[in-house]
């Protein structure tokens, strides 16, 4: 290519003199030109074209590919004066092998800077792709740079005529190994990837493990680390989840036989509806779910606005309910046992 453009430049650089110094910086000073007329003029065009429509990344990608461009220019003019001066080996070798290595090194961090740009717009817009949001666009972010890295380095090498095969050979083996030697990092490396694409709970969601351990930290404000391996093959209740965070709790409550089952359920109402964590919408309900053993049983089912409120409400419900019942003589059953003597014994026989 370099030939190429060479030639079609001869015309022109005989009328400069014959001295290949001489056209060499004529060479350079045209390619320091072309790069301040690129400059000054074609950027400032591309960017007001781009200021002109409503996405942002134009903007960064105009902004961003100034510096590769106007380098690429003067280090083209440079391969084009050291190729007309025919350096002798292996310094001709060295010069272009360090040219390619700059320009493939301003080109990465272009790369590397646009790729950014287009993630976070596209996790930043509300119509965004669905495994790419805030909460994953870091990792995204992470695995675009790797590759952009990986490849680049590859070239890099391969300016320098350096065989990359033993290099991948190795890299393979070395991965196996570590595959072996790691497999629990990486489940939870995969685990991770996968729910953060999946997003089946957020930060700050009210979440139940299999373990029966609950929201932030325990009881006993214990934090509880979970590994991602664990919970990406567990099941888990996001008590947060849905179209809202509310919560319903579920109070059951046993009356005795014979009790005025519609006072039952007025009494219950009345406890649920003075409750101020107890959520008007939806509505408090109360149910007759069963005849038990010694008891009619009820369920006193109720809203509230976060999962966390479960343990304190439960607690005051349950405490009006006793009383309210006491107040109204509704007898709440316990487990009774009577104990019938069918005869004494003789006591002349005992003796």
């Amino acid at each position: 290519m370099l030939n190429d453009l060479q030639t079609s430049l001869l015309p022109y650089l005989g009328l400069v003199g014959e001295h290949p110094w001489l056209q060499a910086l004529v060479i350079i000073f045209a390619a320091l030109l072309l790069a301040w007329v690129f400059d000054r003029f074609i950027s400032a065009a591309l960017r007001k074209m781009a200021g002109r429509t409503k996405f942002q990344v134009d903007d960064h990608l105009i902004e961003n590919l100034h510096n590769p461009i106007y380098v690429s220019v003067i280090l083209i003019g440079t391969a084009l004066a050291i190729n007309l001066l025919e350096i002798p080996e292996p310094f001709d070798f060295v010069s272009f092998s360090i040219l390619q290595t700059i320009a493939y090194l301003v080109w990465t961090l272009f790369l590397l800077r646009v790729t950014r740009s287009i993630i976070r717009y596209i996790a930043d817009d509300e119509n965004h792709v669905a495994v790419l949001h805030p909460q994953t666009r870091p990792l995204f972010e992470n695995l675009a740079m790797i590759v952009i890295v990986v490849l680049a380095v590859y070239i890099i090498f391969t300016a320098w005529n350096v065989d990359m095969t033993a290099w991948l050979a190795s890299a393979g083996i070395v991965g196996i190994a570590v595959g072996f030697a790691a497999k629990d990092t990486l489940a939870n490396l995969f685990s991770g990837v996968f729910i953060l694409a999946d997003a089946p709970y957020k930060i700050g969601d009210y979440v139940v493990l299999d373990t029966g351990e609950r929201g932030e930290m325990t009881r006993d404000d214990v934090e509880v680390t979970v590994p991602n391996a664990i919970m990406g093959n567990t099941k888990i209740f996001n008590e947060s989840g849905g179209p809202a965070p509310k919560s319903r709790i579920r109070i059951r409550v046993g009356v005795a036989y014979g009790s005025d089952i519609d006072r039952v359920r007025e009494v219950l109402m009345e406890i649920a509806l003075s409750h101020e964590d107890v959520c008007a919408d939806p509505e408090a309900r109360v149910r007759f779910r069963n005849f038990g053993p010694s008891s009619l049983d009820f369920e006193l089912l109720c809203w509230i606005d976060e999962p966390v409120l479960r343990g304190r409400v439960t607690d005051a419900l349950l405490c009006r309910i006793y009383q309210g019942f006491n107040d109204e003589k509704i007898e709440i059953p316990y487990s009774k046992h009577d104990l019938y003597i069918k005869e004494l014994p003789d006591r002349a026989t005992s003796d």
